[in-house]
């Protein structure tokens, strides 16, 4: 399991995204626990905006590994030129801002693969001084908001990234107060199968409403947990058998990322308004 995307060299000319840093907040707690495979390429980062927004995103780019860690360098690159610019100013129209970044990055997605290339993706913008999430569930697995005991999904608004260049995904919102957690999973996680039963998105979401976690890296650590226990249980055929090369032996990348925020920001916030 790793949390970065530290890995071994690629072919030339191919490049890889730098390391995803966990901001480290007092009032967010945030973490990702990943599994890989040699299949697919998922990609999260998170981004600190100002003191107070912070882009993340998830995103599952097609291919051969390589070439799909490749695509995800130039995404990473576009949001962090862009998102700045789009989102910095306190006055800024957010869904806006949000809407025309994801546009951004569709075509950036098209243009490093020379064509099409389908990246199933969540961005989203959390504003915690409002306690609001901007976000585009682009083909994407759905993501959950935990508050209160309640759990919330955020189901995809659109097609995934990297088919059409005009492609266009309007910005929605949700809420996170504080004491909220926010979770994205991959679509490798949800499709973790046993025999012929998958984990499932009921099994996600059923985990969060049944457990209580102090952290973030809790929860993706027992939700991750659970999903590669999933995986292991032998079939009615016999046991699990993952065949190196062969296409369905093997999941896609298992991922989990969880941004909670802790219940001392609506303190701090209140002191500042």
């Amino acid at each position: 399991m790793k949390l970065s995307f530290q890995r071994a060299p690629v072919k030339s000319g191919l490049r890889i995204p730098q390391p995803s840093v966990l901001p480290a907040k007092p009032d967010l707690s945030v973490s990702a626990r990943y599994k890989g495979s040699r299949i697919g390429g998922d990609y999260y980062d998170f981004f600190p905006i100002t003191d107070t927004r912070m882009i993340f995103m998830l995103t599952d780019v097609a291919g051969k590994r390589e070439e799909a860690l490749h695509i995800a360098a130039a995404v990473q690159d576009k949001m962090r030129e862009r998102a700045p610019e789009l989102l910095a100013d306190p006055d800024a129209n957010v869904a806006e801002g949000v809407t025309k970044l994801v546009l951004e990055l569709n075509r950036t997605i098209m243009a490093t693969a020379e064509g099409v290339r389908s990246a199933p993706t969540f961005l989203g913008c959390l504003d915690e001084q409002f306690g609001l999430i901007h976000y585009v569930s682009a083909g994407h697995t759905p993501a959950f908001v935990k508050s209160d005991g309640e759990v919330t999904q955020l189901d995809p608004n659109g097609l995934p990234l990297g088919l059409f260049s005009h492609a266009t995904h309007d910005a929605q919102v949700s809420v996170a107060q504080p004491g909220s957690a926010i979770v994205l999973v991959s679509k490798g996680l949800v499709e973790t199968s046993a025999g012929r039963q998958e984990f499932g998105i009921q099994r996600v979401r059923a985990s969060l409403e049944e457990q209580s976690f102090a952290s973030a890296h809790d929860l993706c650590h027992d939700l991750l947990e659970r999903a590669v226990k999933f995986g292991e249980q032998p079939s009615a055929f016999g046991p699990h058998l993952s065949l190196p090369g062969f296409r369905g032996s093997e999941p896609n990348d298992q991922t989990v990322v969880c941004l909670m925020r802790t219940v001392q920001s609506e303190t701090a916030y209140s002191a500042t308004a």
